[in-house]
């Protein structure tokens, strides 16, 4: 198992006006990314028949990943059968504690967010909150990209995917298409 990494939480302004911009006007981000369009290139961390988890582009946190059925699905509960709701939340539990075999944290968030009028592609947000974080950083603070976000290199993100892929690979549980 990979070693606990700690990344600097040194955060960067966001461009608000652009990101509404783009998740309002803009195609729909998973389903863009999963066609390999590189305006919408993402680490995948883990892939299934059915779902994907890749590394935020705009990350609050350090390592924070995104989880979402391949399928384009808008409700979390409404959209997925029984079976489907189970295994989508297997594929987050899973990558949640990846996320923390590779991560410090003192708590892992996870969250959906999205509406119709943007980012409408259910995914789940799993971001591990490092210890240490002041308690009013903490929470919605740590998560909201109004407060900055991080801006790892390309090369950062390539690592920590790699990292990521290792650790979820070891749990064993979750099985990429043969």
């Amino acid at each position: 198992m990979p070693t606990p990494m700690r990344m600097p939480m040194d955060r960067e302004p966001m461009d608000l006006e652009a990101y509404v911009e783009r998740t309002r006007s803009g195609p729909c981000f998973v389903c863009t990314f999963l066609a390999g369009d590189p305006d919408y290139a993402h680490e995948t961390v883990f892939e299934d028949e059915h779902h994907v988890a890749f590394l935020d582009r705009w990350p609050t946190l350090p390592g924070k990943v995104l989880v979402a059925p391949k399928a384009h699905v808008e409700h979390a509960v409404r959209d997925l059968d029984p079976a489907a709701y189970t295994r989508l939340m297997l594929v987050v539990r899973e990558v949640a504690l990846a996320v923390e075999d590779v991560f410090d944290s003192e708590r892992t968030y996870l969250y959906s967010l999205g509406s119709r009028q943007g980012n409408a592609h259910l995914h789940w947000h799993i971001a591990a909150l490092p210890p240490g974080v002041p308690y009013e950083r903490q929470q919605f603070h740590a998560l909201m990209t109004e407060n900055g976000v991080l801006s790892p290199s390309p090369a950062e993100q390539a690592a920590t995917a790699g990292l990521l892929r290792a650790a979820v690979t070891a749990r064993e549980v979750l099985e990429p298409p043969r």
